[in-house]
């Protein structure tokens, strides 16, 4: 297994051109933990990470493909390096377990995953295939390192493409729509907004809002096809955007973005099926906040909840291994609509992807309270809507 520190020296190694031998193929059936576990930066350490930033190009002001950008892992502060053009609204990445590959979504009609190549600081577009929807707006690597899973928000459908050794996506080899339960009140039909792999690796689950509804597939890792094995319904206008999975793996925490809500889920591996628990507030007080998604910090103990219409991060106190969330508060984000968030691979940072105002901000987390503070200034990126740091 490649552990988060020889991943990121791998990445390193990557983007600055040094020497690296071709890394070997993941043997069939091998997992990666989903859950990363700490590595406290040292005092005084100044390492550089990369961030990569999904924006859309389409919008005005707008970005001008997937940004680039360098951070220093013991201020926060971020500072540009460059953009990738090629790729139409790349409103969301993935990082291939070999951090050989970028992959994007095409977030448009007709929409497409595009794989970008990492390697020596010259990135190259190695192609772009249709996803058979509309709107892809979410993408994961299933584990293996083989299939790329993708989600299309306006067609309520989601794909499946194997991927090439040299990283590459081959032809769709998969695509179900999501067509029941009816869709929930107020909704023109189903709406795909996520599609995840499964601690462990069994199961692929995807959210649809538009249904109200997470279904459960099993992946057939021959083929490339999905198999339906349940699903779980949430309560009508909820609007389930993002499921994050807690690292012990039998509980997974729903952002609800239409009743403002989160929700506990138990988790059953063996069968993949999910159990929503009842619905918790997010601490931004009445109305709709439009929540859009919780982390977990790698230790299980903590969670943090973006709120785009509040602009704030709420923060969480995780228990009873997984299956209770205790609000703790609320912080500004510092921007405006903060659309996606992630922690540095050692867990010490936390980045918000703030839409409106056009900036990405940085958070120290305290690893002993999972308090929050403001780290470096705000990095202008236009229309940023999704951060991937690494």
């Amino acid at each position: 297994m490649t552990s988060p520190t020889s991943r990121r020296a791998v990445l390193g190694a990557l983007l600055t051109g040094g020497a690296l031998a071709a890394a070997p193929a993941l043997p069939r059936g091998e997992r990666r933990p989903g859950a990363r576990p700490p590595h406290p930066t040292r005092p005084g350490a100044h390492r550089t990470g990369t961030l990569f930033l999904g924006t859309y190009t389409s919008t005005t002001p707008g970005g001008t493909g997937v940004g680039v950008a360098s951070y220093d892992a013991a201020t926060g502060g971020v500072t540009s390096r460059t953009v990738v053009t090629g790729v139409e609204n790349p409103s969301y990445l993935a990082l291939h377990p070999t951090g050989r590959t970028l992959y994007a979504v095409d977030e448009q009609e007709n929409g497409g995953v595009t794989a970008i190549a990492l390697a020596g600081g010259a990135f190259r577009v190695l192609g772009t295939r249709s996803t058979g929807g509309a709107g892809p707006c979410h993408l994961s690597v299933h584990p293996g390192g083989r299939w790329l899973l993708s989600a299309n928000y306006a067609s309520g459908s989601v794909a499946v493409h194997p991927l090439a050794a040299d990283g590459s996506v081959g032809e769709r080899t998969e695509l179900v729509a999501h067509a029941a339960p009816a869709p929930g009140p107020g909704q023109d039909g189903p709406h795909a907004h996520q599609i995840v792999t499964a601690p462990g690796g069994g199961h692929v689950l995807a959210v649809d809002l538009g249904n109200d509804t997470v279904y459960t597939y099993r992946l057939d890792e021959e083929r490339g096809t999905l198999t339906q094995l349940s699903y779980a319904a949430l309560r009508p206008g909820a609007g389930p955007r993002h499921l994050t999975f807690h690292p012990g793996g039998r509980h997974a925490y729903l952002a609800c973005e239409l009743d403002n809500t989160v929700v506990v889920c138990g988790y059953d591996p063996a069968t993949g099926a999910l159990t929503p628990g009842a619905p918790q507030p997010t601490g931004t007080g009445e109305g709709t906040s439009y929540p859009a998604q919780l982390l977990v910090t790698a230790d299980g103990r903590f969670a943090y909840l973006a709120n785009r219409g509040h602009n704030s991060l709420t923060r969480y106190a995780v228990g009873g291994g997984g299956a209770t969330l205790r609000l703790l508060d609320t912080v500004p984000v510092g921007g405006d609509f903060p659309r996606h968030t992630a922690f540095s691979p050692d867990g010490a940072l936390l980045f918000a992807a703030n839409q409106r105002s056009g900036t990405v901000t940085s958070f120290r987390v305290d690893a002993a309270t999972g308090a929050l503070s403001r780290a470096g200034a705000p990095f202008a990126a236009p229309a940023a809507v999704c951060v991937l740091p690494v």
